[in-house]
């Protein structure tokens, strides 16, 4: 089995003045069963939890669950998942602030309250996050600058609208390390993972990486440059 990775986050029936404890709460429950652990601030479900992501509360809450986790199981990864809905100025400063927190890595992102793209869908009004295909080049604009601003100090996870090889790679090469896929899968069932994977190792041959970590963030050395474009 590969890694684990398992998602922390407060009730929804919980203040945000004591959300501090239900994450706490989480890590001593669920640390010995997680390979890395994520602070979830940014689902679109829980009323007022993406209010954590502002400065203060970021500072206190990621601090706490750094200490906590230390405590509890050193050396274990902790990271947090911001959503793709931060204005720039934003997403800069929970990026700044998350690492200077102490986080292992960063995902980026969450689901979407927009509905740009489907506006006109029958259910486009209906409440909670959007995934999938509508979220792809957002997630993709998002992760480019989130590890712009981490300048390698953290990994960046990428996720979002990952329905395809050509939208991982897209990812990799806007500055992601790693790829969660969880719309893709569902869509593409099974072998959606191992269809990705070939199709990611066609573009990397392409493109004359040996590796996927070679191919991280080429975008960012190579401003303007397309996926298609040869790196040298």
């Amino acid at each position: 089995m590969g890694p684990v990775g398992i998602n922390v986050g407060k009730n929804k029936v919980t203040p945000n003045e004591q959300a501090v404890d239900d994450y706490l709460a989480c890590i001593d429950r669920l640390h010995p069963y997680a390979d890395y652990l994520v602070v979830n601030i940014s689902s679109p479900n829980t009323p007022g939890l993406r209010l954590l992501q502002e400065k203060d509360a970021l500072d206190r809450l990621l601090r706490a669950c750094v200490a906590r986790l230390a405590e509890r199981a050193p050396g274990k990864p902790l990271l947090v998942k911001l959503a793709p809905d931060l204005e720039p100025e934003a997403l800069d400063e929970a990026v700044d602030v998350a690492i200077a927190a102490g986080v292992a890595g960063i995902v980026a992102t969450n689901t979407t309250l927009s509905r740009a793209g489907v506006e006109s869908h029958p259910r486009a009004r209906e409440a909670g996050g959007l995934s999938g295909a509508p979220l792809t080049a957002r997630a993709t604009e998002v992760i480019r600058r989130v590890a712009q601003r981490a300048a390698g100090r953290v990994p960046v996870i990428g996720a979002g609208g990952v329905m395809s090889a050509e939208d991982a790679y897209a990812k990799i090469r806007a500055g992601a390390s790693l790829i969660q896929v969880y719309t893709g899968f569902i869509y593409g069932g099974p072998g959606f993972a191992t269809r990705t994977c070939a199709g990611l190792a066609r573009l990397l041959e392409r493109d004359g990486f040996e590796t996927v970590a070679e191919a991280v963030g080429a975008d960012l050395t190579h401003p303007g440059a397309a996926a298609s474009s040869p790196p040298r």
